[in-house]
């Protein structure tokens, strides 16, 4: 135990000297990179010049007529952007809007959310411009050195044929760089500004939305209700991620270690039969846990049969009855995976380590814990910590099986209620998207980290080089 506290203390230790050292050395990043652009500004010519002050004209004066045009050609759709919109909409990003809507009146108003966005995009074509701007430059000086050191002035001809030879990773990396962009990075910039404005409730266009900083962040820690359910949903959330990783994890290693011995027959079938379970969409399995344990299901009618009254497992206050089904159910679905993931694991492993072990007189439990476990461990710590995000983030399974249930003392959730659930309840059921957007960037801070703790602190991270 002294050793975890001790190895924790050295990764936040470690992360306050890496953040020390990162701000220690921006001086000299930021230097060597004005290094480069001074040399650029002293060294170039006057066709560089030019294209500082017009994009591509540097590239007309070395005679590259098609590359010019093109850099001139994007120059003046920038500019036109932004005079007919851009500048707009960079402005409504920071208002968000000023007039309010009225159907009554027949004012259209400002929809917040859509200047939002529009204001995103602007940023967005901002820095993009930024980029062509510095590329236009850096190009046109590249030129400058080739010519002086006798190379020839390349042709636009020469410079597509290398973007399909020895630099074609540009011309791949292109369309999912783009593709990233526009549908990953932009929903999280916007998903993480709506955290800090008022959305939501009934605060949604035509109504005007406002900034209003850590706002939603405090009301979940400090507001009445939405307080206590944050923190009872927040504690039971960790407990169910670590509970059911520990679960699916260590009972698909045993149950891969059980079918992996020789004693074993017909282990072509043991293994078909857990794949069952994980080949049928968790949602039917779901659904159909659900109507076992509902009160009319067969589990209650077999009690009933039996003189017994039925019971309400997955009832408004049945707590930690419904906790440990969903427990149960998330195991049947998970387990197998993990089984398949450590058989492959496991028939890698050096039959002459359990020989040696043998020969020195280590008993089988003393071959798990010194040969088997490090060696599934330091294999799958990635995979253990991507099975731990997708248990904090499990959405599906109390959804099915409780859905619609609200316990007392929770604010628009129940007592199996996952953040990712409550979310949901909050943000699409009903319209408090601001804190639903609090909520969501909270889950992926922590999250990120428990998982890089959990990965520095791995064997995979510190004792690479001894499984090789």
């Amino acid at each position: 135990m002294e050793n975890v506290k001790s190895k924790i203390g050295g990764f936040f230790t470690g992360i306050g000297r890496g953040v020390v050292n990162f701000f220690k050395s921006i001086p000299s990043k930021l230097k060597s990179k004005f290094a480069g652009a001074k040399e650029i500004i002293t060294q170039g010519n006057i066709k560089v010049g030019a294209s500082m002050c017009i994009m591509g004209l540097g590239q007309l004066l070395y005679k590259q007529w098609t590359k010019g045009t093109l850099f001139i050609l994007l120059q003046i759709a920038f500019i036109a952007y932004f005079i007919t919109r851009g500048g707009e909409d960079l402005f409504g990003l920071f208002t968000l809007g000023q007039v309010k809507g009225d159907a009554w009146y027949g004012i259209e108003g400002d929809n917040s959310i859509v200047m939002m966005l529009m204001g995103l995009l602007a940023v967005v074509m901002i820095g993009f411009y930024i980029a062509l701007y510095v590329t236009n430059v850096k190009d046109v000086y590249r030129t400058q050195c080739a010519e002086d050191t006798l190379k020839g002035v390349p042709t636009f001809k020469s410079e597509l044929k290398s973007l399909l030879d020895k630099n074609f990773y540009k011309t791949a990396l292109i369309l999912p760089l783009v593709g990233v962009c526009v549908f990953s990075i932009l929903p999280i910039v916007f998903m993480i500004l709506i955290a800090f404005t008022n959305y939501g409730g009934t605060t949604v266009p035509p109504e005007l939305v406002d900034w209003v900083g850590l706002e939603n962040f405090g009301n979940l820690i400090s507001l009445g209700d939405l307080s206590a359910t944050f923190f009872k949903i927040f504690g039971w959330n960790l407990l169910w991620a670590v509970l059911s990783t520990f679960i699916n994890y260590f009972a698909g290693l045993g149950l891969a270690l059980l079918l992996n011995k020789k004693c074993v027959k017909g282990k072509a079938f043991w293994r078909a039969f857990p794949i069952l379970a994980y080949a049928i969409p968790g949602f039917i399995t779901l659904l159909g846990f659900k109507f076992m344990f509902s009160y009319g299901g067969p589990i209650n009618y077999y009690i009933q049969e039996a003189g017994g009254e039925a019971i309400g497992f997955l009832a408004v206050n049945s707590k930690w009855t419904a906790r440990f089904i969903g427990l149960g159910v998330n195991a049947w679905i998970s387990i197998p995976s993990t089984m398949l993931l450590a058989t492959g694991i496991l028939s890698n492993i050096n039959t002459d380590l359990y020989e040696a072990a043998r020969v020195d007189g280590a008993s089988a439990w003393k071959q798990f814990i010194k040969i088997t476990l490090p060696y599934v461990i330091f294999a799958t710590t990635p995979v253990l910590i991507t099975q731990f995000i997708n248990n904090f983030n499990n959405f599906g399974v109390f959804y099915f099986l409780r859905d619609g249930v609200i316990s007392d003392g929770y604010y628009l959730a129940n007592n199996t209620d996952l953040l990712i659930n409550w979310l949901y309840r909050m943000s699409i059921d009903n319209n408090y998207y601001s804190i639903g957007a609090a909520i969501s960037l909270i889950i992926f801070i922590v999250t990120s980290i428990i998982s890089l703790v959990v990965y520095v602190l791995s064997p995979a991270y510190k004792q690479e080089e001894t499984f090789r």
